[in-house]
Formats: structure tokens, C-alpha cells, sequence
């Protein structure tokens, strides 16, 4: 913290980017690491995510005018403008404020921070009614799958928040900044990587119900099991079409089931973030027991539906996030499987973890491995696989056993990004022969996350006062 603050004070002084006269409030948000969960969020499924280390810092100010000024140094390496400016009054709806920041690609970052502004705008009317400077220096590597672009909403919000004297946390500050990424950034993601962000606690594991977002009590991880992450060097993003088109699959797989049943699907009235409801599964997917969609369900589902077939059949399709598009063929049966199987493998997971005790037998340890490698591979019959996430895979498994590693799977939407991994606290030498042996076959020596951080609400907001 203290290199951050430091920072901050040299750009007020040398640099005159905050005024020396008014206070200026700080807020740290870590990115996530999913376990055991990633794409269950979206169908109301159980995840079990951990924070990580690095982090999103944002310090900010209020203006006295209606400018709004973004500095991010982490954009200038990727080719981005790293400074950007806005006004208070071009705020005007949400298709306005998706204008601005679609105008041109190295903008596009500032999705994520001018929609926190147009949030607190239209909740908060009566207390936004100037600008700030915000400054966002991060640590968390983009696209990783470990949720940088959380990170930045929630670091952002808080402190913009405080700024106008709005003390945002908990649910609250996790729907808001979910709603800034899933209408403003036109980003399809569930809630778990901002919830994860704001709620999670240093060496702890979160268990999160994502209708719509129902914390449980923090877990820790048996003693003697640590999990590490490792970056396969394979950009994921989860505007991709690989994660479009699962996700979709899955709500078509749904509206089948729920035309089946005589169900209609209406819009939610009540939430903040659009969905569609019905009246047996509240609009879940993943509230079908496995047992019932394997007996009754599944080999009533087709294994794949082209786009144009799915359009041209004038399907409902409930979900506002993804489009179904012509030419994509969507995996109906697997990706509606996985979200019903999913949430139950993530359920028995977390009940391991919680009963394991002060040390978890070998039967404990090898079934929360499998799995983990079960979650592996059905995000491969989602078509969310990758040949560098599946390499890492095997290499885990040749070192399984006792005091060594027991699982791993890929994370978040998939499609590359970053692996976990589930040892023994002395399983380092084995996870060394994993990055050793991954570095040969690739070339490269990959990024591991190691430990975890306070999530946003346990670090509260920092204020650095105005100079007498």
C-alpha cells in the first residue's frame, strides 16, 4: 500500500494530476481465481472462488467542473491511450456512454470506469453533480482470466463512490459493478468475478450461489492443501465467441427444456441485471437436479443447433447478453449438461473442503482432484477447451499422488487463460516439475499466481488528506 500512496502523492505534487486542497480516497480490489465454478455463474449455479495477490488500486478526487479524467499507465503498453477525458453532462443514457467509449479501440478500456461514473449518476442523481480525476494503477495481468476487468470496476467504484460521499460495499457494490461491465462494457459475464473481488478474504475460499448473488460463509482449505494458478500464456477474453457461444448454447438448451415443460419465460422485475424468469427454476438452469435432466432431459436435446436453424425456428432465447448468430454451431446437449453437472461437482467440492477436517484423508484429497480434472474436460465439450490449458492438465496428473498434487482445471470463461491447480502444502517440488517441464514444451516460463489478498470490503477505502 504504502508504494502506492507514495505514488499518488508525487503525482499531486510534481505532476498536479490532484489537487493538494481536497481529499483524495483509495481503494484496492483483487482480481479472482475459480477453483472449482467459472461458467455457472450465468445459470445460477454454486462457484468457489479465491482472491489472488495482485491487485487494482484506484485512487480519486472530485473536480470542482464536469471533466472526468482517466489515467491508467497499465493501458499504455498494450497500445491504449492511457490518459482519457470525459464530461460529466455527455453521460446522457446508456447508449451515449456506449458511444464514447466504442469510439475508438484505444479507448475501449475506459468501458469499465465511465460506466461506474454513469451508475452512481443515475442511482445517485442528487450526488453526482461534478467530475473527479481517478488515477488506476494495477497489477493484475490482463486477459488471464483472472478477472482484471473486476478488479478495475470495483477498485474504481469504491473510491469514485467515496469521493461523493456514497459508501458503497458488499451485494450492492458487486450488482453495480457487474451491471457496469454486462451493459456498459457489453461484456457477457455473471457476477462471481466482482463479488469474488469485494467479499473474499485472504486465505480463504468464498462459496457464492449465483441467484443472484447469495454469499456463504468463508472456507478454509484444509490444512496441508494449497492451490497455485498458472497462466498457459493463451489470451482469454470474455467478449470472445468461444464463451458467446457456450453461454448461449446453454440458455438454448434451457428454452427447450422449459418449452417442453409448458413453461414461459418473462422478464425479472425485480433485479438490477435483466434476466428472464420461470416459474419452476426462477430462471436458473442450473437448479435442475442432474438426475432429472440425465432421466428426462438429455437425449431430448439436440447435440448441436447452427444459428440460422435456431433464428429461422424463431426460438426464445433467454438470456440479454449473448446473441444467437448465423454461421456458429452451438453445442446444446454438453453446454446445457455442463451447467446442471457443474454446480453439482462444485457443491460436493465445497463440502469436501468444509468437512475435510484438520487433515484430509487420501480418498478426501483424490476425489476434490477428480473433480477438478471432471471440470476440465467438460469445458472441452463446451468447446472452451485448449491445447496449452490441456497440456498443463496432463502434466498435474502425471504428478498426482500423495504429498504431490491431487487436480487442476481451467478457469473463468476458458479458451486459454490460467489453470488451477490443487496440492499439498509440500507439493511445491511437484508443481516445479510441472512449470519446468510446461516452459520446455512451450518455450516460455509461464506466470504463477501464488497466495491471496483482502477482497475490497476488508480493505475498506484509505482517505489521504488535503495538505494544511
Amino acid at each position: 500500500m504504502s508504494s502506492f500512496i507514495e505514488r499518488v502523492g508525487e503525482i499531486r505534487g510534481r505532476e498536479q494530476f490532484f489537487s493538494s486542497s481536497l481529499p483524495i480516497y483509495v481503494s484496492r480490489a483483487p482480481g479472482r481465481l475459480d477453483l472449482m465454478g467459472g461458467n455457472v455463474d450465468y445459470t445460477g449455479g454454486l462457484v468457489f472462488q479465491s482472491t489472488i495477490a495482485e491487485a487494482t488500486w484506484t485512487a480519486a478526487q472530485v473536480r470542482s467542473d464536469q471533466r472526468i479524467v482517466l489515467w491508467n499507465p497499465q493501458m499504455a503498453p498494450e497500445g491504449w491511450q492511457e490518459r482519457v477525458e470525459y464530461s460529466l453532462d455527455e453521460l446522457s443514457d446508456e447508449a451515449a456512454v456506449r458511444a464514447l467509449v466504442n469510439r475508438d479501440v484505444t479507448v475501449r478500456w475506459t468501458a469499465y470506469v465511465l460506466g461506474v461514473f454513469y451508475w452512481l449518476r443515475v442511482n445517485y442523481a442528487d450526488r453526482i453533480r461534478s467530475g473527479a480525476n481517478v488515477y488506476i494503477a494495477s497489477e493484475v495481468p490482463l486477459n488471464k482470466g483472472v478477472s482484471s476487468s473486476a478488479a478495475v470496476e470495483v477498485a474504481t467504484m469504491r473510491a469514485v463512490a467515496k469521493c461523493y460521499g456514497i459508501d458503497l460495499g458488499g451485494i450492492e457494490l458487486a450488482e453495480a459493478c457487474q451491471w457496469t461491465e454486462n451493459v456498459i462494457a457489453e461484456s457477457a459475464c455473471g457476477i462471481m468475478d466482482q463479488a469474488a473481488s469485494v467479499l473474499g478474504d485472504e486465505g480463504c475460499m468464498l462459496p457464492l450461489l449465483c441467484q443472484p448473488c447469495a454469499p456463504r460463509p468463508l472456507v478454509k482449505l484444509p490444512k496441508g492443501l494449497r492451490c497455485w494458478a498458472i497462466d498457459s500464456g493463451v489470451r482469454h477474453a470474455v467478449t470472445g465467441i468461444e464463451y458467446e457461444a457456450a453461454r448461449a448454447a446453454a440458455f438454448v438448451g434451457y428454452a427447450l427444456i422449459c418449452q417442453r415443460e409448458g413453461l414461459t419465460f418473462t422478464k425479472d422485475e425485480v433485479g438490477r441485471i435483466p434476466r428472464f424468469v420461470e416459474p419452476r427454476w426462477n430462471g436458473y438452469l442450473s437448479n435442475i437436479a442432474p438426475s432429472q435432466f440425465r432421466s428426462k432431459y438429455e437425449e431430448r436435446l439436440p447435440v448441436a443447433m447452427a444459428g440460422e436453424t435456431i433464428v429461422a425456428a424463431g426460438m426464445i432465447h433467454p438470456d440479454p447478453f449473448t446473441a444467437i448468430r448465423p454461421g456458429v454451431m452451438y453445442r446444446v446437449r454438453a453446454c446445457t449438461r455442463y451447467a446442471v453437472e457443474e454446480n453439482q461437482r462444485i457443491e460436493a467440492f465445497v463440502e469436501l473442503a468444509r468437512g475435510a477436517g484438520a487433515e484430509p484423508s487420501d480418498d478426501v484429497c483424490r476425489l476434490m482432484g477428480d473433480l477438478m480434472f471432471q471440470s476440465h474436460w467438460s469445458y472441452t465439450e463446451c468447446g472452451l477447451g485448449c491445447e496449452a490449458t490441456d497440456l498443463l492438465i496432463e502434466l498435474v496428473r502425471e504428478e498426482c499422488g500423495r504429498d504431490k498434487l491431487f487436480g487442476a482445471k481451467i478457469t473463468g470463461g476458458g479458451g486459454g487463460g490460467t489453470v488451477a491447480v490443487l496440492g499439498a502444502e509440500d507439493g511445491q517440488a511437484a508443481f516445479d516439475r510441472v512449470i519446468d517441464r510446461y516452459a520446455a514444451a512451450r518455450g516460455a516460463r509461464p506466470y504463477v499466481f501464488t497466495g491471496s489478498s483482502q477482497g475490497a470490503d476488508r480493505f475498506g477505502v484509505r482517505t489521504i488528506e488535503a495538505e494544511a
